[in-house]
């Protein structure tokens, strides 16, 4: 409870002088009694003026980072009286509310009040609203009672895809399907028939064949639903910004952008998480439901100070794993001490599974004389000597069955997307 401006001005104009003429007039004191007993009365009836008052917020609301979005706010008056009150909502640090107060009129007659409240989302992750502050005049103005009213309002803020980026990833993975004719007799077993002569002994089935005492075949199909996982880093080396954005933050909407394109293709897509140990994993599936849980799995990931291990994820892989799939692991091997450790970590992996590693290009990677207008000589000897790092590391993966692919941080998510066009059409899987 603090003085209103009402009362403020009562005291100045009338208290203060009355308290100065009391020295000559006594009777002047009454004038003072009184303008203090009703602000006494009034200050000791401020239970009543915010009893019949509450907020209410609903429980769960998805926004997308730096979308404007609205805060449905309702406003119970249960005297169902006009009144004029004075809200604001305590939001986090990951949202800004505009405003972040305002005065409202509270209709006669009116049991709820909808409000919808503006406000920006600002930084990926999962916030709540706990509580927000209203205030109202006394019954005789002369004061402004305050209160805290309890919330229970999560806020789940998603990356936003529908940037020029993320739509432009999306649309050439929508747009670019193109029928390729498959090849091969497949490793997805279909049936058991007959044997005819020319099936190579790897196709007979022997336990089938000697139940029935004559040679059975196996009959396999090409794999129509194929999995596909993109493992995310989040140690230390993703907190690199790179266009005003982090590699996690780039990471995190190119998987969901592959998500929703392998879902167009028939796919299956799952993700997965780690730092120095793992951070979530969710099976290959598809539908909306699968598209949400992935969504959710990754969406609290923060980048952490630590180094990535790379042989506990590639162990974890190795059991959880059974059918042949694309795995797609989102990391930074400019550190040679790093590069060697996912190489020597990765290669039981390679020798199942389809591995990629796709890292951010440093801005200085490049051959020594690919851009004649350099004029930092030194700067131009490092980039050399960073790019000619990175060959070396694609072709030890080479030798071991995986490949390293240096993406552009402008198109991070359509090169993650050209990358599994190009498994799907030379049919790797």
């Amino acid at each position: 409870m603090v003085p209103s401006s009402r009362l403020i001005w009562i005291l100045a104009g009338v208290g203060f002088p009355a308290s100065l003429a009391a020295t000559v007039l006594p009777g002047a004191w009454a004038v003072v009694g009184i303008v203090f007993v009703a602000a006494l009365i009034d200050a000791l009836m401020r239970k009543r003026v915010l009893a019949d008052i509450g907020v209410e917020l609903p429980p769960l609301l998805r926004l997308a980072q730096g979308r404007p979005a609205e805060i449905p706010v309702r406003i119970s008056n249960a005297g169902r009286k006009q009144r004029r009150i004075r809200v604001a909502l305590c939001v986090p640090r990951q949202m800004q509310a505009e405003p972040e107060d305002q005065w409202l009129e509270l209709p006669a007659g009116s049991l709820h009040s909808e409000v919808p409240w503006r406000c920006l989302p600002l930084a990926r992750g999962t916030c709540r609203i706990d509580q927000c502050l209203i205030e109202a005049p006394s019954l005789l103005g002369l004061w402004s009672v305050r209160s805290r009213v309890p919330t229970s309002l999560e806020v789940r803020i998603y990356p936003n895809l529908r940037d020029d980026r993320s739509l432009s990833a999306l649309r050439q993975g929508l747009l670019n399907r193109h029928v390729v004719r498959q090849i091969g007799r497949g490793r997805e077993f279909e049936k058991l028939r007959e044997y005819n002569p020319g099936d190579g002994s790897d196709e007979i089935h022997w336990k089938a064949s000697a139940r029935r005492a004559r040679p059975i075949t196996k009959v396999f199909q090409i794999e129509r639903t194929q999995e596909v996982y993109v493992v995310i880093d989040a140690s230390r080396l993703s907190v690199r910004e790179t266009g005003g954005e982090s590699a996690l933050e780039l990471g995190i909407k190119a998987a969901l952008t592959l998500n929703a394109v392998t879902e167009r293709r028939g796919d299956l897509f799952g993700v997965a998480a780690f730092s120095s140990r793992m951070e979530a994993f969710v099976r290959a599936r598809r539908g909306k439901t699968h598209y949400a849980a992935c969504r959710d799995a990754i969406n609290e990931l923060q980048p952490k100070p630590v180094s990535p291990d790379f042989e506990e994820v590639s162990v974890f892989l190795r059991t959880r794993l059974q059918r042949r799939a694309l795995i797609l692991f989102l990391t930074s091997l400019d550190d040679p001490v790093l590069a060697e450790h996912f190489a020597r970590s990765t290669k039981l992996l390679a020798q199942r599974h389809v591995v990629i590693a796709g890292m951010l290009r440093p801005h200085s990677a490049r051959p020594l004389f690919s851009d004649d207008s350099a004029t930092d000589v030194y700067g131009a000897l490092a980039g050399h000597l960073s790019w000619h790092h990175l060959r070396e590391v694609q072709r030890t993966l080479a030798r071991q069955g995986a490949s390293l692919a240096l993406l552009e941080p402008d198109s991070f998510a359509a090169n993650l997307v050209r990358l599994y066009d190009d498994v799907k059409q030379r049919q790797m899987l």
